[in-house]
């Protein structure tokens, strides 16, 4: 309509305007954007349109409120309200059709463009697909393109990527050369993130390499010259022009620092919250920055673990007193382990193993940590307490020191070895090969002070020594009393008894005032060697010894077998190896030298001075008190032998020379005691048959020629069982067969001494009765006194040497024969012992010729054939 104005405020009532003056008010203009509006109310647009239709005249003064209400301007307003919006309505129909309309042509356009993509989609597919196809077709040759196709693209790739690298490590060095800024890097590093970091971990080494090589005026130089990098010199001209106006490499490393600083900050935060994620990516970017040197550092240094055994390395090792007194005792077993090392062996065997799952999970290079880790935990703590255990078993006695290393080494490995099983960063597998060497090295260094070169040997030399000295003194002290000349163990001393004496008494009393040996050592040495103390010993004139001490004991003898046993046990789990062979042979040469030389040695010598001194007694029976040391003597180079050839010999069997010179020593050694053995027997039977043949001369020559007066004594003779003279010799020798038995170990050694005695006491017997005159009463005298011969030698263990040559008993009970039977009689037996060979026919003649009816004509003829 004309001289109407269109509204479209943000108000919900449409303003009203009129033109010229007329009766009734026209209506207001409206359009579509009145209605779009949104705050538009159904309710407002209708009161404005009510107000638009009261005249003014009619809105003011109480004289037209009463007038009567006149609705022909509503109608009118209402009306044209009306025929207006129906306007709108087909304006908006006909706009609402365009779009439509249009609507369905873009519809229409894009089903178009739909199928037109998809034609060419599959058309692209079916091309993939023939190139798929021919691709596959081809040889290796084509496949190789392929191949070096895309590494291509990998190596363009990466080095668009070195290229954005380099630009940027250029504007660092030029940011930080000019200005001296590095705040590039710092907003990388604030940002956080493990990539942030890592790379300006990576930038920040670069610049220092680049620093190192341009501004070589920020780095010291070597005796006054300037640096060479990489083959580069600039000189002085060179530097002036090329100097940075700012020390680059203060400026990076304190980056650095501050870079460092803040990971390690980071690192530990996250150690105490148990963020293990954030543990690893700090520790990778430490990685990157410094080969994770101060990250493993810092890890390992504030452990728990060592913070407080750092607190409790300075306790001095305890332990019950009993336990060390029974760990110094060579005859007692040993205690094991000393409990405080024994505890820090478990408690390492725990944290090590809980400690690995975190390095696992903490630490991208877990293998690197938890050598750092192992080794801090063996060379700080572990060594540590060992050297204290060690140095206290050393001021207790020198047995107490290897049985403690023993124990130590021991525990340790059964460590070393569940560690290995559990794997620690491997569990549940095996541990790495370089955790299995790292944790063998640190094995290995723990003792190798203890087995440098011959010192673990000379330490097990020095404690036999000792022990077997302790044990022998009062032995040799004994002997040397007995001994006019100076026996093994007396060579070096003088040679007179109370020289001898006085020296090996001081030589062992001064070798237990050496400072070098612990109080506690001195009093066990003191009692094996059965003495109070060292000061009454030193003091006493004389040792007092018994009897008892200087008898060989087989107690002693596997007391002393027993430590070396226990020695060799030692060496073998301790210093085993190569040197195993030489070990032994010097274990060898200490037993050949106490147990063979001073201990046997001497008491066989003994012996046999003993023996050899009863064989010139003539006047009373011999004293035999010293063959039953025989038996313990035997005994003992029995065990000897055995025990060198079961234990020690196949321990040299490696080294073939060692091995021989200790099977020489040992062969040589035994055959030396099994000829002092000998030689005591041959004394023996030498002293039995001289004393026998001394009672056979006390033999009366008319014991055999009694006469036949019924009334004198020699006829009484005859009525008895044999003679005084038998009945002394088989008294004497029937004492000897039980001495024996307890004396000499029943067997072939026993057998082959008694055959031999009676073989001499057989061939007495033919000389003895060579030298009496018998008639017939006296042969069955003679007869008498051989059977009870017979009878003591029946009770022998003889052998087939008796038998043989000789005749055995038959051919002693002949001699009665030959005196009893008639000539004729007397002819057969004697040629049939001719010729049999049994007697030699000087005896047969000595023997016949003593019959007293010798002269006759029938003994003579007899004594004509032989």
């Amino acid at each position: 309509m004309p001289g109407t104005t269109s509204t479209s405020s943000s108000n919900s009532q449409p303003p009203t305007t009129y033109s010229g003056r007329s009766v009734f008010g026209q209506a207001p203009t409206f359009d579509l954007e009145t209605f779009s509006n949104r705050d538009f109310v159904v309710k407002d647009f209708v009161e404005s349109l009510s107000d638009s239709a009261v005249p003014p005249n009619r809105k003011s003064g109480p004289a037209n409120q009463t007038n009567a209400f006149d609705p022909k301007p509503f109608i009118r307003t209402f009306e044209n309200a009306l025929n207006r919006m129906v306007e709108i309505s087909a304006d908006l129909e006909h706009r609402e059709n365009e779009l439509s309309a249009a609507v369905r042509r873009a519809e229409a356009q894009h089903g178009r463009a739909m199928q037109a993509t998809k034609s060419d989609l599959d058309e692209a597919m079916a091309k993939f697909e023939r190139l798929d196809t021919s691709l596959s077709a081809n040889d290796h040759n084509s496949v190789s393109r392929t191949v070096k196709i895309g590494q291509r693209l990998e190596e363009l790739d990466r080095q668009r990527i070195r290229a954005q690298d380099t630009k940027f490590l250029i504007q660092c060095w030029l940011e930080v050369s000019e200005r001296g800024e590095l705040f590039m890097l710092e907003d990388i590093r604030r940002q956080g993130g493990g990539e942030g970091k890592v790379r300006c971990a990576n930038i920040a080494r670069q610049l220092m390499k680049i620093s190192q090589r341009l501004d070589q005026q920020s780095w010291p130089q070597v005796n006054g010259a300037p640096v060479h990098v990489n083959g580069v010199n600039g000189g002085p001209n060179a530097i002036q022009k090329k100097r940075p106006r700012h020390n680059t490499r203060e400026l990076i490393e304190k980056f650095s620092e501050t870079l460092e600083k803040d990971l390690l900050k980071s690192f530990d935060e996250f150690y105490r919250r148990e963020n293990f994620d954030g543990m690893h990516e700090c520790a990778k970017v430490l990685y990157d920055f410094n080969s994770g040197a101060s990250v493993i550092g810092a890890f390992v240094n504030q452990h728990q673990f060592f913070i407080d055994r750092s607190q409790l390395i300075t306790e001095e090792v305890g332990g019950d007193p009993e336990s060390w007194e029974r760990l110094a005792d060579p005859d007692a077993q040993a205690p094991g382990v000393e409990p405080s090392l024994q505890a820090l062996i478990e408690e390492v065997k725990v944290v090590v193993q809980e400690e690995s799952a975190i390095i696992k999970r903490a630490f991208p290079y877990a293998e690197q940590v938890m050598t750092k880790f192992l080794q801090r935990v063996f060379q700080q703590s572990i060594q540590q307490r060992l050297e204290m255990v060690l140095e206290k078993a050393n001021t207790i006695s020198s047995l107490a020191f290897l049985r403690s290393l023993q124990a130590a080494r021991s525990a340790i490995s059964t460590l070393i070895d569940d560690l290995k099983t559990h794997g620690l960063i491997e569990t549940p597998e095996p541990a790495s090969p370089q955790i299995t060497m790292v944790l063998d090295q640190q094995f290995d260094d723990l003792f190798v002070p203890y087995f440098a070169g011959s010192t673990y040997i000379e330490r097990e030399k020095r404690n036999l020594e000792e022990l077997y000295s302790s044990l022998l003194f009062k032995f040799t002290i004994f002997h040397s009393r007995r001994r006019k000349a100076p026996t093994t163990l007396m060579k070096s001393l003088a040679k007179s008894g109370s020289e001898m004496l006085a020296s090996a008494r001081d030589a062992y009393v001064e070798r237990l005032d050496s400072s070098d040996l612990a109080p506690a050592q001195k009093k066990m040495l003191l009692r094996i060697a059965g003495l109070k103390d060292a000061e009454n010993a030193k003091a006493q004139t004389e040792i007092e010894v018994s009897t008892e001490d200087g008898i060989l004991s087989t107690t002693n003898t596997k007391r002393m077998l027993k430590w070396l046993a226990e020695a060799v046990g030692r060496g073998l789990e301790l210093n085993g190896g190569n040197e195993t062979a030489r070990d032994v042979s010097a274990l060898l040469h200490i037993l050949i030298s106490n147990m063979a030389e001073i201990y046997l040695e001497t008491a066989l010598d003994a012996a046999n001075d003993l023996a050899a001194s009863q064989e010139t007694v003539t006047k009373s029976e011999p004293d035999l008190s010293y063959v039953p040391t025989l038996k313990p003597a035997i005994t003992i180079m029995h065990l000897l032998s055995t025990f060198i050839h079961t234990v020690l010999l196949p321990l040299a069997g490696s080294n073939i020379s060692v091995r021989k010179e200790m099977t020489r020593s040992t062969t040589q050694t035994l055959e030396n005691l099994e000829n002092k053995v000998n030689n005591i027997l041959q004394h023996t039977i030498d002293v039995i048959l001289n004393w026998t043949s001394r009672l056979l001369a006390n033999q009366k020559k008319t014991d055999f020629r009694p006469r036949d007066d019924p009334g004198s004594i020699q006829t009484t003779y005859t009525e008895l069982l044999q003679t005084p003279t038998c009945q002394n010799v088989y008294t004497f020798l029937s004492r000897l067969h039980p001495l024996f038995l307890t004396s000499v170990t029943p067997g072939p050694n026993l057998t082959a001494f008694l055959t031999e005695l009676a073989l001499g006491f057989r061939a007495l017997l033919f000389a003895h009765f060579q030298k009496f005159p018998v008639n017939a009463a006296g042969g069955i005298m003679v007869t008498k006194d051989l059977t009870k011969y017979i009878e003591v030698l029946r009770t022998w263990e003889l052998g087939e040497e008796f038998e043989q040559g000789g005749g055995g008993l038959e051919a002693v009970m002949e001699i009665g024969h030959l005196f009893v039977v008639g000539p004729e009689a007397l002819r057969e037996r004697v040629r049939g012992l001719r010729d049999k060979g049994v007697w030699e026919a000087s005896v047969l003649r000595g023997i016949v010729g003593r019959r007293e009816d010798v002269g006759s004509v029938g003994v003579q003829s007899v004594l004509g054939m032989l």
